[in-house]
């Protein structure tokens, strides 16, 4: 089964290449407005898999990354409305310099070709993934979790339809059904068809695809993100964004999971911080000194300092330098986002040069890293790696480059 949908992949993968921008945005435009008008249907197969997900004992974070509603299905379909206004970056011209024998060489952006795309209980993350691909002219292949089967498979039937009756190439989306681990085994070693392979879910996942993929990967890390409150900051500027950063929505990776406090401010901070966080049921988990101002908070353990909790805890630890806060960050971090809460310029500066992440914050919420929120439609993820692409991956992180070169006759000599 895998090899046949490799096999119309590849089939599919030089039509969608060549789509114009004009045929790839009418595509997207009727993929939306398929979503809007299949919504019922769509948050039909949802309640099927939120059933048999709560039926399994799945976690309120994990529930919440699967539940669709009328709103989410709309915003699945607004992105597809905002990749399609994105600028097409296939053909881009990358430089053109002229050499001594005559030669002009410079590059072009074109496709990576046939994206595999692996995640879990996200159903929205099937829409993006299409939209980011399409309008990036690449085929996508798809491997849903389990847990969301059902809207993933409603999800891709409707865009495929859409697609079908615009003539366009369907086969442009295609998702694997079988939903067992040996089939996602099985996928990350057709290195024949599939050109890249990006995973979107659990550290479990993500190390899986790592250890065993033959295909060429774009690790989307977890996020283990943290809020520093330095010793200048202003506190009703740092609750309002560690509030934000761990409870607007606790499930995803640009969470706060981790505060750094500067020991000069903890014991006026603190308490503050305490009644803030209660109110939204938040658990602390503190260092001693945290707990010596906070004696009701629990100790946290090593284990707490490098845990993406996906839930609403949150760990805590106190530090005397802003050198301490440095290399406790850097050692605990997922690469992912970190912020700073200063009014001092020198720290700041010397926190977004000294992390290393894929976002770096001052005096802002870590819940800003998204595609959406950096302007680039939807998202395929956010790459903690260094290589290719680094942070909220849109449209050109989806493509490549390729020389070409014009000549009159050249020969070499």
């Amino acid at each position: 089964m895998l090899k046949e949908l490799g096999i119309r992949a590849k089939a599919a993968e030089p039509m969608v290449a060549l789509l114009g921008c004009i045929e790839k945005n009418r595509g997207l435009r009727a993929a939306a407005a398929a979503l809007v008008q299949s919504m019922a249907e769509i948050l039909d197969a949802n309640e099927m898999d939120l059933l048999r997900a709560k039926e399994n004992g799945m976690r309120a974070a994990l529930l919440d990354r699967l539940r669709l509603s009328e709103e989410r299905v709309k915003g699945m379909a607004e992105g597809l409305l905002q990749v399609a206004d994105l600028e097409d970056p296939i053909g881009e011209g990358v430089g053109m310099k002229l050499r001594p024998n005559g030669l002009r060489i410079g590059q072009r952006r074109v496709p990576l070709g046939v994206i595999g795309i692996i995640y879990e209980a996200r159903p929205n993350v099937t829409a993006d993934a299409f939209g980011l691909c399409f309008k990036s002219g690449n085929v996508c292949i798809l491997k849903g979790g389990s847990d969301a089967i059902y809207s993933n498979q409603k999800i891709v039937e409707v865009i495929r339809e859409a697609l079908k009756k615009e003539g366009l190439p369907e086969d442009a989306l295609l998702l694997i059904t079988d939903t067992k681990r040996e089939t996602t085994l099985e996928l990350m070693r057709m290195n024949s068809y599939v050109d890249v392979l990006i995973p979107r879910g659990s550290a479990g996942l993500i190390q899986s695809v790592l250890e065993n993929s033959t295909i060429p990967v774009i690790e989307t890390g977890t996020g283990n993100c943290h809020v520093f409150v330095d010793d200048t900051a202003d506190f009703k500027m740092a609750l309002e964004i560690i509030d934000n950063a761990k409870t607007q929505r606790i499930g995803v990776c640009n969470a706060c999971e981790s505060l750094v406090v500067s020991a000069k401010i903890a014991s006026d901070f603190l308490p503050l911080l305490k009644e803030r966080l209660d109110q939204k049921q938040v658990e602390i988990r503190g260092d001693e000194r945290a707990r010596e101002i906070l004696p009701s908070i629990t100790a946290a353990t090593e284990e707490d300092w490098g845990t993406e909790y996906l839930d609403y805890i949150i760990s805590l630890k106190i530090v005397d330098t802003f050198e301490e806060a440095i290399v406790h960050i850097n050692r605990y971090n997922t690469k992912h986002s970190e912020a700073i809460i200063t009014q001092d310029y020198r720290h700041a500066e010397r926190f977004l040069n000294e992390i290393d992440a894929a976002a770096v914050y001052v005096n802002a919420s870590t819940r800003f890293t998204d595609g959406f929120e950096f302007g680039f439609g939807a998202e395929i993820g956010i790459s903690t790696q260094k290589l290719h692409a680094r942070g909220p991956m849109g449209l050109k992180e989806l493509t490549t480059l390729k020389y070409v070169i014009y000549g009159d006759g050249q020969i070499r000599p």
